[in-house]
């Protein structure tokens, strides 16, 4: 009898050891199943995604090509409304009447308005299009330049500028000109109302990578807009009160963002702004030579 249990008992066994190895077997065999499905819905989505961003790539490129036509084909007939308009008023603005003359003046301003748009349109489309060059750039005699320029403009203004010394970085020249035109250019601009305007040009750290910055104590603004300052057409304050065409900023993050930096800004409703920007993964311990 005890022989028969144990028989039964190791049959038992058997069939248990059988039905667990097969168990086993069937779920490595759904585990592998899985993992095939997986990694050929991955390899699915990523043959989508390239897909889908190479035909978003040439949409872009599309719009990009179609704006920068359609802006340069513009320019011409302004051109011409705006030099007919000047020798009108030059040679025949004594013949009109006051309201005649206010029209001119207008239509001039217009004129003069919407070719400076256009040539926003054509920076920002450039900005998009041009070949990247990089190469060592001396930031701080660019700021310089364009400081000065901006005084001549302006020699009315009194305004404190401050530009450290040996800012460089490994750039394209052309562009990162657009850049310190576009950020010292706003600080002039929105500090112009200020007691006593300062323009700062200079570097911090940042999460150990070497930062830009531009800080002015002009008229600020409210942080909770801030989502809209890098778009196009974008703007924080009405043409009466500063003037502008809203393509600016847009202009400066596609190029920070073609050198592989990022931009972003901190302010305050009348305490002035500052505007921070990375070019690449440069760090402090490794500064450009």
């Amino acid at each position: 009898m005890p022989r028969i249990l144990r028989a039964r008992l190791a049959a038992q066994i058997r069939r248990k050891q059988f039905e667990d190895e097969n168990r086993h077997y069937r779920e490595r065999l759904l585990q592998k199943e899985l993992e095939t499905a997986e990694a050929r819905a991955a390899q699915q989505i990523a043959e989508t995604r390239a897909a889908m961003t190479e035909v978003l790539e040439q949409k872009n490129r599309e719009l990009e090509a179609f704006s920068y036509s359609v802006s340069h084909d513009l320019r011409a007939p302004l051109r011409t409304v705006d030099g007919f308009g000047r020798v009108l008023e030059e040679e025949h603005g004594a013949a009109l009447d006051p309201t005649g003359r206010d029209y001119l003046r207008r239509i001039r301003a217009a004129t003069q308005r919407m070719t400076s748009l256009i040539d926003d349109m054509l920076e920002l489309a450039r900005a998009g299009r041009d070949e990247l060059r990089r190469e060592r750039i001396d930031l701080s005699a660019i700021a310089r330049s364009v400081a000065s320029e901006l005084a001549r403009a302006a020699p009315e203004r009194t305004v404190r500028l401050q530009i450290a010394d040996g800012i460089v970085a490994e750039g394209d020249g052309r562009l990162l000109r657009i850049v310190l035109e576009n950020l010292l250019g706003n600080a002039w601009k929105y500090s112009r109302d200020a007691a006593a305007a300062r323009i700062e040009f200079g570097t911090a750290e940042h999460e150990k990578l070497m930062t830009y910055f531009v800080r002015d104590n002009g008229a600020g603004f409210d942080m909770s807009f801030a989502h809209k300052l890098f778009a196009p057409f974008e703007r924080l304050h009405t043409a009466e009160q500063f003037p502008g065409s809203g393509i600016g900023l847009a202009t400066v993050k596609r190029i920070i963002f073609r050198h592989g930096g990022r931009i972003w800004a901190e302010s305050a409703v009348g305490a002035g702004a500052t505007f921070f920007w990375t070019l690449g993964k440069q760090s402090v311990e490794s500064p450009v030579t």
